[in-house]
């Protein structure tokens, strides 16, 4: 009997533990509805690529002709200069198509790779605010049929820039353009040998453009993962400015990334999370079927994060990598690091340290054995050096900024007595030597210094590009720093070389600094096809400051005061993203509220000290209204719908807003 009236008692305990528990499902589904029932559920933010499947479903091609085509211009509202020309044919047959330049070098052909009845012809560096002549052509039977069309462009935008001093020996060239991406203001653009604008990305596309093995492009995406630059990851596109793949990388992306001969990109990205709180000293390489991280290399794992310190080092950006480069021959990674006037090499199976080129001062004891001894005449060092590479000969090709030239603050060289210049060493591993072969830029002194950014490109034995990318002069005088550290009376300029058997064959000056500069023909072999593109990869989870119950009864509405702070939620497909201005030091806590509990996200305002300020495209913008700020929390983790509070010195707001993950 007394075991009979122990199972009912257990049994009326655990009853009432169910009722309660419903009691408070039903509790939090009517205060969750009741929270959700008069707020405003954000709208998701269309990605590129959602877009770009919409303007495809308009790319017609039945029922226009040769005769009549249907001409689609910026087919993707991504690249101006560029456009689709759509039709078909009773046969298959293979289309020529030429965009008539200014003279033979400037006019552009490119032919289908295959025959095909239905015909999406590439029509690629277009002249701006022009009605551009271009022709189609194909044989068929002995007869040539031919159609003249003419596109007309719109005018570039008003902050464009126009080259100021173009110089070329069009006996040395070919019909290449010279692709730049942008470090202050300005695009992602390329011009031809005569300096005129033919092609250039409408978004915000940054740091490195190169080409892939399989004829695209590869740019940052346009989409900030944390200030000053760094980015969520990077696109696979086309000239057309269509995204075949998008890379979500958990660190994101910053100044370089390598295709490997698998396929797989070296990334040069961030750990935000480690508790150094570093950035620039991380990479790792992403599988490019998935997107997902399959090899990390720690820096601080490698080296001593106090040595050989340059006048820009800081604690929390003590290397500053800026080149990523693997070479097959010796299975390694060389890295660039502008803080520690360093270029390193590390294998790239086990990740262990290889060699270091720079200057051995200040580094300790127990890395100098990696450190080369220098032989032959004219040496230098290099300083402050960004776009380090591996010459197929096994060259070190470095472009070395030259700043300050020296560890030694009391033997600084100034910048009015500086200079920048591309330089190719010679090294030997085994008797850890090394040897300057070749420089060019010295001769050019402080009118061709550059002290941040810029770069060196390969194209052949002895043919190479100097790109003196941050020229900056404050006042009439040379600068030291970054344009975007600078103040005063400030001139910038970029100022790009290309030399063949050690004459400048092509030079080009634009009144603005540019990171880098890549030379490559516009038309690929490749031929134009619809399809969705990809987003891989994600986002890390954001960290939450803290988990609370209810406790957002005291919350007001909207006044005039969170008015004054221009707040903006955004929902994006992969994150919500806060807008705002505020003054620096604000406690601003972004709280998402569900299911009678809260996570709490904590955003501090603060602007650092940046001492390298690499690209100022995303500059903070700062006034006596305070700085406006944009912070992310990622959808990683979370699921369903949370009301949207803001925390503001303490001061607790109901948005009114609702985001949906």
């Amino acid at each position: 009997m007394t075991k009979r009236k122990g199972r009912k008692k257990r049994k009326r305990i655990i009853n009432s533990i169910i009722i309660l528990v419903i009691a408070a499902c039903l509790i939090a589904f009517i205060i969750t509805n009741n929270k959700y029932s008069n707020a405003k559920l954000l709208k998701t933010e269309e990605t590129l690529i959602a877009k770009q499947s919409k303007l495809e479903e308009g790319f017609k091609v039945k029922g226009y002709s040769l005769e009549t085509p249907n001409i689609i211009l910026d087919p993707y509202n991504n690249s101006p200069l560029t456009a689709l020309v759509l039709f078909e044919t009773n046969n298959e047959v293979q289309v020529t198509v030429t965009v008539h330049g200014k003279d033979r070098l400037t006019t552009l052909t490119n032919k289908e790779t295959k025959k095909t009845k239905k015909h999406y012809i590439e029509v690629l560096g277009l002249y701006p605010d022009t009605i551009n002549k271009v022709t189609l052509e194909y044989a068929e039977n002995d007869a040539v049929f031919r159609k003249d069309l003419e596109i007309k462009t719109g005018k570039l935008p008003d902050d464009f820039v126009i080259a100021t001093n173009v110089k070329a020996d069009k006996t040395k060239l070919d019909e290449s353009f010279y692709f730049f991406s942008p470090a202050s203001r300005g695009y992602t653009s390329a011009y031809d040998v005569n300096g005129d604008v033919r092609w250039y990305l409408s978004n915000n596309a940054v740091w490195r453009i190169k080409r892939l093995a399989n004829g695209h492009l590869m740019t940052s995406t346009e989409r900030l993962i944390n200030p000053p630059y760094y980015m969520t990851g990077l696109y696979e596109i086309d000239m057309l400015g269509k995204i075949y793949n998008e890379y979500t990388i958990l660190g994101g992306y910053h100044h370089d990334y390598y295709e490997m001969e698998n396929g797989n990109i070296l990334v040069a990205s961030d750990d935000f999370n480690n508790i150094d709180g570093t950035v620039e000293d991380y990479i790792v390489e992403i599988d490019r079927n998935t997107g997902k991280v399959v090899k990390e290399f720690d820096l601080k794992d490698l080296l001593n994060m106090e040595d050989g310190q340059s006048e820009n080092w800081t604690a929390y950006d003590w290397f500053h990598n800026n080149a990523v480069w693997y070479d097959k021959a010796t299975n390694s990674i060389t890295l660039s690091g502008r803080h520690q006037d360093a270029v390193i090499n590390i294998d790239y199976k086990s990740g262990k340290l290889n060699w270091i080129i720079g200057n051995p001062t200040n580094w300790s004891k127990e890395y100098q054995k990696y450190f080369f001894k220098p032989v032959g005449n004219n040496f230098e060092w290099q300083w402050s050096q960004h776009a380090a590479m591996v010459t197929p000969e096994g060259y070190i090709f470095i472009l070395d900024n030259g700043n300050n030239k020296s560890k030694d603050k009391d033997k600084y060289v100034a910048a009015e007595n500086s200079y920048t210049r591309g330089v190719m060493y010679k090294i030997d591993t085994k008797k850890m030597t090394i040897e300057q072969i070749w420089q060019y830029g010295k001769e050019r002194g402080s009118s061709f210094y550059s002290p941040y950014i810029s770069d060196v490109d390969y194209l052949a034995e002895n043919h190479y590009i100097v790109h003196s990318g941050g020229i900056v002069s404050v006042n009439g005088k040379p600068s030291n720093q970054p344009a975007g550290l600078s103040t005063g009376n400030i001139k910038l300029k970029s100022d790009t070389v290309e030399l063949l058997n050690n004459k400048v064959v092509y030079e080009l000056v634009l009144p603005t600094n540019y990171y880098r500069v890549e030379k490559m023909k516009i038309y690929t072999e490749n031929d134009f096809s619809l399809g969705n593109g990809e987003r891989l990869g994600e986002l890390k989870k954001t960290d939450v400051t803290k988990t609370q119950f209810l406790g957002l009864d005291k919350a007001k509405k909207i006044d005039e005061e969170y008015k004054s702070h221009n707040v903006k939620f955004t929902k994006e497909e992969d994150r919500l993203v806060l807008t705002g201005r505020f003054q620096v030091k604000t406690d601003v806590k972004v709280i998402l509220y569900r299911n009678m509990f809260s996570k709490v996200y904590n955003f501090r305002v603060n602007k650092k000290p940046y001492t390298a300020l690499c690209i100022d495209v995303f500059s903070e913008d700062e006034n006596e209204n305070g700085l406006v700020i944009s912070r992310y929390i990622n959808k990683t983790g979370l699921y369903g719908k949370y009301s949207i509070y803001l925390d503001i010195n303490g001061t607790l707001y109901n948005t009114g807003e609702v985001v949906d993950f």
